[in-house]
Parts: structure tokens; sequence; C-alpha cells
């Protein structure tokens, strides 16, 4: 799943370690959620949004993630 976590912390001037205290986490799951290997929780969505003044929607893309998915849908069928 496509999302915008390592650049909004760059932007921010964060490392994985800071926000990872900011947002309850052990830096291994900071690394994680940007290489995209580990889809958060609803609340740790919510608590990154909150960080990043954005939406969970935006963070994660998640218009163009859909879209990605029902086009991969279409074609298996």
């Amino acid at each position: 799943m496509k999302n915008r976590v390592r650049e909004l912390r760059t932007e921010a001037g964060l490392t994985q370690q800071q926000l990872a205290e900011l947002v309850h986490v052990s830096s291994r799951t900071i690394i994680s959620l940007e290489k995209g290997q580990y889809n958060p929780s609803l609340l740790l969505a919510y608590r990154l949004a909150l960080v990043f003044r954005t939406t969970v929607e935006e963070l994660y893309c998640l218009a163009e993630n859909k879209e990605l998915e029902d086009r991969e849908n279409e074609n298996w069928t």
C-alpha cells in the first residue's frame, strides 16, 4: 500500500525515532510503514495523520490505492 509517511516525515524534519516516539511505536514500525511492509492499525494511522496535520485518506493515498486495487481486480475477471 502506497503511503506518504517518509515524505511527510522528512518534510517535517523528523527522524524515524522521533516520529516513533510521537506516535508511541518503535522505530522499526516506522521503518516498516515507510517501506510499505506493514499496514497500520486505524489508531496508528490516525495518530500519524494528526502529527502531519493531514487526513488518513491523504496520508495513505487511499483514492489512488483504491484505483490500483480496482484495476487489479478487473484483471481477475
